[in-house]
């Protein structure tokens, strides 16, 4: 499969990015180009090794994008320095036109828009599902301040929509460390999105989960696509078939194909490397 070099960016538009944070959590990025994430010249080492070399990457608005690769190719990494948990070498990470998400911390690299989902659930497992919705709304207001305080009707009424989105609404009141790991993962997920994320970074999101969970996290991740971008890191090839309409292979921290998985899965350097005959 050939993949075309990607022309896209601000840099590439002439444009000179100024690297701040919008001014407020729902300003937002500048997409009027079409491109939420600008990844470009990314390298990242570690004690000389590679993890990530001149790595250029561009995922449109509203899109679902799939990432995989054998271990090793640098998909946390990535994930790690989009969300400032990483700092690169070299290179930059735009969000919009105007966002240099390596100029800010976690804290606002999350007020801006982005939110991200490990592969094992953190949940709060002593509180109910609507109360581990009502504590990831409130955000560093702290536990006991966000559990005692009055939700106003808007937050109710948020947290009720994403109840509904995820497929908990039944189980609201149960407490979090008796839920299915299923339903654990779809509560983080939950817990990203009402806080109104842009753009969602989702790694291994299947991972452990049955075959019927497999299939409504497919159903939910693709509802999300469109009014928001979601990225997914994944292992679980079927999962990646179920969902892709992009998906891009990483190997030796830079990528190696891109395009629609039927290309993707018949290209013959990424069955060499990820694969397999």
């Amino acid at each position: 499969m050939h993949v075309e070099p990607v022309s896209r960016g601000p840099r590439c538009h002439g444009l000179e990015p100024k690297g701040r944070a919008p001014s407020s959590p729902r300003e937002g990025p500048d997409t009027s180009h079409g491109v939420i994430l600008y990844v470009e010249g990314l390298t990242v080492s570690f004690d000389g090794f590679k993890a990530l070399d001149d790595l250029n990457l561009y995922i449109e608005d509203g899109e679902l994008r799939c990432i995989i690769g054998p271990n090793g190719a640098g998909k946390t990494t990535l994930m790690d320095v989009i969300t400032g948990k990483t700092r690169p070498d070299a290179g930059t990470v735009f969000f919009g036109q105007s966002v240099d998400l390596t100029r800010l911390t976690e804290t606002q690299i999350a007020q801006a828009g982005i939110g991200r989902k490990f592969q094992t659930p953190t949940v709060f497992e002593q509180h109910s599902v609507f109360e581990n919705l009502e504590l990831a709304l409130r955000g560093d207001k702290g536990v006991w301040h966000s559990l005692f305080a009055r939700l106003t009707g808007g937050e109710r009424e948020r947290i009720e929509q994403v109840l509904e989105l995820v497929g908990l609404t039944e189980s609201m009141h149960v407490r979090a460390g008796l839920l299915s790991h299923g339903q654990k993962q779809w509560l983080e997920i939950g817990m990203l999105l009402v806080q109104d994320p842009r753009v969602l970074l989702l790694d291994e999101p299947v991972a452990g989960m049955t075959a019927g969970e497999t299939d409504r996290t497919a159903e939910l991740l693709t509802s999300l696509a469109g009014e928001r971008t979601v990225v997914v890191v994944e292992h679980d090839m079927e999962f990646v078939r179920n969902i892709a309409r992009r998906v891009t292979v990483l190997h030796e921290g830079r990528v190696l194909a891109e395009g629609g998985m039927d290309a993707v899965q018949n290209d013959p350097r990424v069955i060499e490397v990820y694969l397999g005959s």
